[in-house]
């Protein structure tokens, strides 16, 4: 994924500089891995870091996707060299190697270089100088190099991979889930007696004003109520209306806040009400630069509600390898509401509503 635009400047003048770098660019230290890092020709500097999984066992046809797929991603943010590391044996990472060696050329892409990752050594798949790279491979040790170490001391985290990255959204267990779905049960009763009582649209004006509510309480360095807070919100976030007002709100500057709030929520969520605030966790850590975690989300809200839009949209959107300077809402707060009061705009169905086809905000 992209590179945000608040982590530190440094200068990297080697690959073993280069390769501690990629577990902050990625969050974690990737294993049986393919990774990317792009620049630009007018800035030279590092504008795009993004991964693969290396096809297990080797897959002529995966590596040709791989490959075109990556050129592409470069080609469309005009970035016109990049450095290539696979992560793991040679046996899995030289048939992609190979593979975005020969895309990279007619992508007018220049390769600085090709590495390969073992074992605390690499190996460059364009350098025949025994004196720097020798066969045995180069030792380095990422976690004590200087541009690591300056990271480390901002509080970059670095997982020791992507499933301890997926470990921290996943659901909580134990007596707090049961707390929660004791209390999604009674946001449920609520929810419904309130729309018995006083219509279809009963659920709009205080589920708005909640979320408005736990943004403000987010970026204010507070939380909202365990269980309960947490189970309204969830549910309210079923309404599009109420969705799509959260997502407006998404300033890129608060991305940290809003990632503390929707990942709280994504963990408390029951099933069928977890694609809102995944998707929504998505967006976030898009803004972020992490687009790991993005995925991960989305994995998350489709695995709940397949064929979410929301998720599918951003997932097309990750997948172009768009940067997080385009991560800002489409809409604002104002034209979401106008959107859902013109006579033409679609009403939800209901408490658990989660069909999001008549979303204006997405267009899809």
């Amino acid at each position: 994924m992209n590179t945000p635009p608040d982590r530190p400047s440094l200068r990297i003048s080697s690959p073993a500089g280069l390769l501690a770098v990629v577990p902050y660019l990625l969050g974690f230290t990737p294993t049986d891995s393919l990774v990317v890092v792009g620049a630009g020709r007018a800035v030279d500097r590092i504008q795009v870091a993004f991964r693969y999984d290396l096809p297990n066992p080797p897959d002529t046809g995966l590596a040709t996707q791989i490959s075109a797929h990556a050129t592409g991603v470069l080609a469309r943010q005009h970035l016109t060299s990049a450095v290539v590391a696979g992560y793991g044996p040679a046996r899995l990472v030289t048939p992609v190697a190979d593979a975005i060696w020969q895309a990279a050329a007619p992508a007018g892409v220049m390769l600085r270089d090709v590495l390969r990752v073992q074992d605390g050594r690499y190996w460059s798949y364009l350098c025949r100088e025994p004196s720097c790279c020798p066969p045995e491979g180069v030792p380095f040790n990422a976690a004590t190099h200087p541009a690591a170490k300056l990271l480390a001391s901002t509080g970059m985290p670095v997982l020791a991979d992507r499933d301890a990255l997926a470990a921290t959204i996943a659901p909580v267990t134990g007596s707090e889930a049961a707390a929660m779905a004791q209390a999604t049960r009674h946001a449920e009763r609520t929810a419904a007696w309130m729309i018995t009582r006083s219509g279809s649209r009963a659920l709009e004006a205080p589920g708005l004003a909640a979320v408005r509510s736990a943004i403000e309480v987010y970026r204010d360095g507070g939380s909202i109520t365990p269980a309960v807070g947490h189970a309204w919100l969830a549910l309210v976030l079923t309404r599009l209306r109420i969705r799509d007002d959260a997502w407006a709100r998404m300033d890129p500057a608060q991305h940290a806040a809003h990632r503390r709030l929707w990942t709280g929520l994504i963990r408390r969520a029951q099933p069928r009400y977890v694609a809102a605030p995944a998707c929504l966790l998505a967006v976030t850590a898009w803004q972020g630069g992490d687009g790991a975690l993005a995925n991960i989300a989305l994995d998350r809200a489709l695995a709940d509600t397949p064929g979410y839009s929301m998720a599918l949209l951003l997932r097309d959107v990750l997948d172009a390898g768009l940067p997080p300077s385009a991560a800002a809402p489409p809409m604002t707060p104002e034209e979401i509401a106008t959107s859902y009061t013109s006579p033409s705009a679609s009403q939800p169905a209901g408490p658990r509503e989660q069909s999001d086809s008549a979303n204006p905000t997405t267009g899809t």
